[in-house]
């Protein structure tokens, strides 16, 4: 069994994350324990709430410190919602500036819609060869609640890396819905809200760790 460390940062849905963690085979501990982050074969980082005060908790357990050593590791981490939000180099809320965790460029900001936040059900549009995504139809629906997000992806693609794959859905525009880059994954929507779609994802991510 995938050991899973799911990172306690005064931050996300705990308690359904883990539930959803366990149903998807992994042993999951809630921790903000530097040696048990590092050693667990998997990291989920969840995220509720404003993007600078998700990196004020973040940063109080040194947690992006944590994510980097992993990743420098090859190690797999997976953000969800605000938790995918500050892996980015900066948030913008109510036009002041925060930085991220600075995994990927750009910036995440409020979404051009006349309805927000975007709260319900939505199908994405997933890239061949996704691993977060295998064997779910292309009409699946996952559960959204957020008012901002990350709506261009400005990492160039190197010749001797693979390139990310990315994952797009819409509301008033195109954003970010997930992204699978390398060891660093994270999906905008919440797997642990979204039914048997959710816990598909899951049990993808746990089996490729």
């Amino acid at each position: 069994m995938k050991s899973v460390a799911l990172l306690d940062y005064g931050s996300g849905n705990l308690h359904s994350a883990e539930r959803a963690l366990v149903r998807a085979g992994a042993e999951v501990t809630v921790t903000a324990d530097p040696d048990t982050v590092l050693a667990a074969d998997g990291l989920v980082v969840p995220g509720v709430g404003a993007f600078a005060a998700c990196m004020d908790g973040l940063r109080g357990v040194r947690g992006e410190r944590l994510i980097g050593q992993r990743l420098a590791g090859g190690r797999p981490v997976l953000g969800i919602c605000v938790g995918m939000q500050i892996l980015f180099e900066r948030g913008v809320e109510f036009g002041v500036e925060a930085d991220g965790c600075g995994e990927w460029p750009g910036t995440v900001d409020r979404l051009e819609a006349p309805v927000l936040p975007h709260m319900g059900w939505n199908t994405v549009e997933a890239p061949a060869g996704s691993v977060l995504f295998d064997g779910l139809d292309p009409e699946t629906r996952f559960y959204f609640v957020h008012s901002y997000a990350a709506r261009s992806w400005e990492l160039p693609a190197a010749d001797h890396i693979a390139p990310p794959r990315l994952t797009w859905a819409d509301h008033g525009g195109r954003f970010l819905a997930a992204v699978e880059n390398g060891p660093l994954a994270a999906t905008q929507f919440h797997p642990e809200k979204s039914g048997d779609a959710g816990a598909a994802l899951l049990r993808n991510w746990v089996r490729a760790l």
